[in-house]
């Protein structure tokens, strides 16, 4: 396992050329959420690949080639800030593009002054338990303190407690859990905990 590991590079952003295989590592981990959004897979993987913004990430390359993303944001801007009225307009028209817009606002956590939020994180299935989340995590920890953030949040949802396991390892703290049964035919989860890192 460490010898592979060795092999995986971090880096900020991505090319281009690697769109369409970061949308595919992004929707197989979190499609189902954007699925209540956009229905029609082709569709979303194309929205994703045209709209996210590389410089709100980090990437997993093993051999240049990416296996794993992780999405963040600020009050400057987010991975998925490009998936806006004009982006899902844009791919879905008028009606389809309303409805998206309207259930993406439930999602929407709008970041404070100095503080950076998490997206997520997606590894392609190949290559999950070997580490690789920890790397991206500790890479987005890194460059919070180099640019001088004072925080990072991010929310959990409550099906998913071993990414909660592994935000508490790094030292983030729990500082809310929301329940909302009411919406999970809509949003596909029916509650979410936030964490925070104090830097």
């Amino acid at each position: 396992m460490n010898a592979h590991l060795m092999q995986i590079n971090i880096e900020h952003g991505w090319d281009i050329i690697h769109s369409q295989t970061i949308a595919q590592i992004y929707d197989d981990a979190f499609g189902a959420k954007f699925a209540r959004a956009i229905p029609d897979k082709a569709k979303r993987l194309v929205i994703l690949a045209d709209c996210f913004m590389p410089e709100y990430s980090f990437i997993a390359f093993d051999n240049d080639q990416p296996v794993g993303v992780a999405g963040f944001s600020d009050q400057n801007g987010a991975l998925t800030s490009g998936i806006d009225f004009i982006g899902l307009f844009k791919h879905l028209g008028i009606l389809g593009g309303i409805r998206a817009c309207v259930i993406f606002s439930l999602y929407e956590r709008q970041p404070k002054s100095r503080e950076l939020v998490m997206d997520g994180i997606a590894i392609t299935e190949s290559h999950r338990g070997r580490g690789i989340g920890t790397q991206l995590l500790d890479s987005i920890i890194s460059y919070a303190q180099s640019h001088h953030y004072s925080s990072i949040r991010l929310d959990v949802i409550n099906s998913n407690p071993r990414a909660k396991k592994l935000y508490e390892a790094k030292g983030f703290v729990v500082v809310e859990t929301d329940y909302f049964p009411y919406l999970n035919w809509l949003l596909g989860f029916s509650g979410s905990t936030t964490m925070q890192f104090t830097l």
